[in-house]
């Protein structure tokens, strides 16, 4: 069983891409690679069951078991060492990833209050979409009562595409609400 985003890639926003940038091959269409979710918990030098909290609860988010995320380096101004576990990441592809981002379209971002959009200039210059989330409690499988501490996250759009302006086109068409301004 396919995803609904997937089936909706194939059939429409596929076919419509290669009249908009006039395409001769259906390869050349810009795709979505890869999802990475974030977590940076920087509480967790001190008390590591934040972190337990903080994976567990993008686990539920993801459908994904998380991986923990260990500093690289010493940095004395935070009071990290080296090899500390300080957040944790999952990688979403194939069907997670278009179940996810359906959930993430048409679930969490219209459970933000007083969303007016994503910002359209977070694109790096390969193309690569990156949206920060301030809480954790938008999305449905996160029960309200059992949160702890709010907890915030980025979402790294990977997307296999030429230039910005297709990977923003391809992100509209999944039915990204950019922002006007």
């Amino acid at each position: 069983m396919t995803s609904r985003l997937l089936e909706k890639y194939k059939n429409e926003i596929v076919p419509e891409m290669m009249r908009i940038f006039s395409y001769k091959n259906r390869y050349q269409v810009p795709r979505l690679e890869k999802i990475v979710i974030n977590m940076g918990v920087g509480e967790a030098i001190q008390d590591i069951k934040i972190l337990d909290k903080a994976m567990e609860e993008l686990a539920l988010i993801t459908g994904q078991k998380p991986v923990m995320r260990r500093a690289k380096k010493a940095i004395s101004n935070f009071k990290i060492r080296k090899n500390v576990p300080i957040g944790c990441k999952v990688t979403l592809r194939r069907q997670m990833m278009y179940e996810f981002l359906d959930r993430f379209l048409n679930v969490a971002l219209p459970r933000i209050r007083d969303f007016r959009g994503v910002p359209s200039n977070s694109f790096d210059k390969e193309g690569n979409y990156t949206i920060g989330i301030t809480d954790q409690a938008i999305f449905p499988e996160i029960d309200y009562d059992k949160i702890t501490r709010a907890q915030g996250m980025d979402i790294t759009f990977v997307i296999k595409t030429k230039s910005v302006k297709e990977a923003k086109e391809l992100l509209r068409l999944f039915g990204m609400p950019f922002s006007s301004s």
